[in-house]
């Protein structure tokens, strides 16, 4: 186990608060929990893209010293509307500047996706707490990072449920690797869809999560499992565990988060209601647990709970993902960029629901991986990527209903 964090503060102490996304699903829930805990965070910086209204909101209510957005004209707009002593800056060096910011020893990474990549890098290496939750940072630089981590005494906490359960049922163990490791999946919007009825999806059909309420983006890859591919990398990597270690279970539930089988055939599970306040509090936390974060889960209102393996042909990108990670090298950084080219395309309405999986098959089919990259060699695989799958999915012209 490589996930294996230690708390560099003093009890009562007041920790100092970076977010990376902090109008996004994952950034807005932070400050939910931070909000809950006044006297323990300060909030020192915010990185957001261009919802303007929802981080000006934030910077009145919580008074970070520093904000960043995507482009100069947002910029703008924010130092319009925020008080004189709170510097606005924007694009990756103002997103890096909100990664290390001096006061800030915790720095929760949500950006969604490879964007939050070289920000987090630069928290890393001035030793702060990182509370993880982009996951395309390890999907795409796993090898980078996470020596990186271990070069500069970074401490690296996961916050998606899963590989947080996963880090909370390996506390406390002396075993220096699980037997295995168990990742539940909710399925997706269209868990229980045909192949024949997937290729008339709409994007309200996908985006119609039925457990938890997240953005477009991830959405969408739930719905093609693609989110569990690039969290099987992740475990990987945060974990330490071979791939073919890691196991993906469906469990339409949302209540097991995730758990871990040890070599005596113990099986060992962490559960609660599905909402993401709890692994973030967990990250802030650690290695304290504090009361309040959501209401308690009641095990005798459950009822059951259903467990049966992924479909991997009416869902093949997850095959895709464990094939990526076992690839190595750019092959994962070339998964993520296909992908997420060909969600947002999926999302303007511009190509239909399996051609995501299409265009991520032919853009890996067309990729020789560069073994062990270095940050640059992962930015350059990452940028082909994009130019090959928008050029893939322009030039296919799929019929969109």
């Amino acid at each position: 186990m490589t996930c294996q964090p230690t708390c560099r503060w003093g009890e009562g102490m007041s920790k100092g608060v970076a977010i990376l996304g902090s109008t996004g699903s994952i950034g807005r829930n932070t400050l939910r929990v931070i909000a809950a805990q006044p006297d323990r965070f300060t909030i020192k910086a915010l990185g957001a893209g261009r919802n303007v209204d929802r981080l000006v909101d934030q910077v009145h209510r919580f008074h970070p010293e520093l904000v960043a957005v995507t482009d100069a004209r947002t910029a703008e707009e924010v130092k319009a509307r925020v008080p004189a002593g709170v510097k606005v800056y924007w694009g990756e060096e103002g997103l890096t500047s909100v990664a290390t910011h001096p006061g800030a020893q915790i720095v929760v990474s949500a950006l969604v996706g490879f964007v939050g990549l070289v920000p987090t890098l630069r928290a890393i290496r001035q030793g702060k707490r990182i509370a993880l939750a982009n996951k395309e940072t390890l999907v795409a630089a796993g090898e980078l990072v996470m020596n990186e981590v271990r070069r500069w005494g970074a401490e690296l906490l996961p916050v998606d449920s899963e590989h947080s359960a996963i880090f909370q049922c390996l506390n406390g163990e002396r075993t220096p690797e699980p037997a295995r490791l168990w990742l539940t999946a909710s399925g997706g919007a269209l868990r229980d869809w045909t192949r024949g009825r997937m290729e008339r999806a709409q994007v309200s059909d996908v985006l119609h999560h039925p457990n938890w309420t997240m953005g477009h983006k991830i959405t969408v890859d739930s719905a093609t499992l693609m989110n569990k591919g690039l969290e099987v990398i992740e475990a990987h990597w945060l974990f330490g565990v071979p791939y073919e270690q890691i196991e993906v279970v469906i469990h339409p539930e949302s209540i097991v988060h995730s758990a871990v089988e040890f070599v005596d055939g113990s099986l060992v599970a962490q559960m609660a209601i599905p909402d993401m306040r709890i692994p973030i509090q967990y990250a802030l936390s650690f290695p304290e647990r504090w009361p309040g974060a959501v209401e308690s889960l009641r095990l005798t209102e459950i009822g059951s709970l259903h467990f049966h393996p992924p479909d991997w042909d009416r869902f093949p990108c997850l095959s895709y993902a464990y094939e990526a990670g076992k690839s190595g090298g750019t092959m994962p950084a070339v998964l993520n960029a296909a992908n997420e080219v060909a969600v947002e395309w999926f999302l303007r309405g511009r190509i239909p629901f399996l051609a995501i999986e299409e265009t991520v098959r032919r853009v890996m089919d067309m990729h020789d991986p560069v073994p062990h990259p270095d940050l640059e060699a992962i930015v350059q695989a990452d940028a082909w990527a994009r130019k090959t799958a928008s050029c893939v999915a322009e030039k296919e012209r799929w019929h969109v209903e």
